[in-house]
C-alpha cells in the first residue's frame, strides 16, 4: 500500500512541476536564446559597446519616483522633485550618460594599467574599469 501511495506523490509532484516549474524553465530557456542572439549580432555591431556602457549605467542610476502631494503629483530624482516626469526623465538620461561617460574616461588607464611584466588578470581591461566604475558612482 505505501508503493501505491509513493507511486500517487510521485505524480503529483511531476503534474505540480508540469504547471508550475516548466513555465519557469521555458521562460528562463527563453531569456538565454534571446541573450546568445544578441550576444551573436553584437559580434557584428561596431557600436554594441556603447550599448553596453549605456545599458550598465541605466542599471546604476535610480529610477524615478512618483509620489502625490495634495492633489499634484511630483517624480523624484535624486532626491529633487520636478513637476513633469519629462524634466525628470530627462535629468535621469542626463546622469546615465555622466556615468557612462566616466567609464570611457577611465577605460584608458585600465588599459594602461595592464602591463606585460605584471602576471595577467583574469579580468578584461573593461571588466576592471567596469569594477572601478562601480565603485565610484555613489
Amino acid at each position: 500500500m505505501t508503493d501505491v501511495y509513493w507511486a500517487c506523490a510521485f505524480v503529483l509532484a511531476c503534474i505540480v512541476f508540469y504547471r508550475f516549474g516548466l513555465p519557469r524553465l521555458k521562460k528562463f530557456d527563453a531569456e538565454n536564446a534571446a541573450r546568445i542572439e544578441r550576444e551573436i549580432r553584437d559580434k557584428n555591431d561596431a557600436n554594441a559597446h556603447i550599448r553596453h556602457a549605456l545599458e550598465v549605467a541605466d542599471e546604476q542610476v535610480e529610477e524615478i519616483q512618483e509620489i502625490q502631494v495634495g492633489s499634484a503629483i511630483h517624480y523624484i530624482f535624486e532626491a529633487q522633485a520636478y513637476p513633469t516626469r519629462q524634466e525628470a526623465e530627462e535629468m535621469r538620461a542626463n546622469r546615465v550618460g555622466v556615468v557612462a561617460r566616466r567609464f570611457y574616461e577611465e577605460l584608458p588607464s585600465a588599459l594602461m594599467a595592464r602591463s606585460e611584466s605584471a602576471p595577467r588578470s583574469p579580468l578584461s581591461a573593461r571588466e576592471r574599469a567596469s569594477a572601478r566604475w562601480k565603485r565610484t558612482i555613489h
